[in-house]
């Protein structure tokens, strides 16, 4: 029996999210320019636990956002935050300041951020069915 049908959960048409849930998003995208932000600064003061923390502090913002919404927009709401914030810090002001040095604990941050972005948002909870009598993967 196929769970791809007309009367399947799977085909039904895609919705209007719920305030709540926009509200969320929201929430997580202003959280993950916060982690990004203490991110920048934390990845540079204690090298390297502060790169692990920074890493880690967005990994978990990442794939915690996806478990937490139950699917995967739970993990690009914070990512986009993230990355709007710390391509907003590599930008160098007219005085002359910047948060990022040419260093590789910088690019470490950068790369290993994106690379976090990316495996959380496709290990993160997509959508599943919600019956037990699906079988995925066949």
């Amino acid at each position: 029996m196929s769970n791809t049908g007309p009367g399947s959960p799977l085909a039904q048409p895609l919705q209007r999210p719920s305030a709540a849930r926009v509200v969320a998003y929201v929430g997580l995208f202003l959280l993950g320019a916060v982690v990004g932000l203490a991110g920048t600064l934390v990845q540079a003061a204690w090298f390297p636990g502060g790169l692990l923390l920074a890493l880690a502090g967005a990994a978990g913002l990442f794939l915690g956002g996806s478990y937490t919404t139950g699917g995967r927009g739970g993990a690009v709401a914070p990512v986009v935050g993230w990355i709007v914030a710390v391509i907003l810090l590599t930008t160098a002001r007219p005085e002359g300041d910047f948060l990022f040095a040419a260093g590789g604990s910088s690019y470490l941050f950068l790369l290993g951020g994106m690379a976090l972005a990316v495996i959380c948002a496709t290990v993160g909870a997509g959508r599943q069915p919600r019956d037990g009598l699906a079988r995925l993967g066949k």
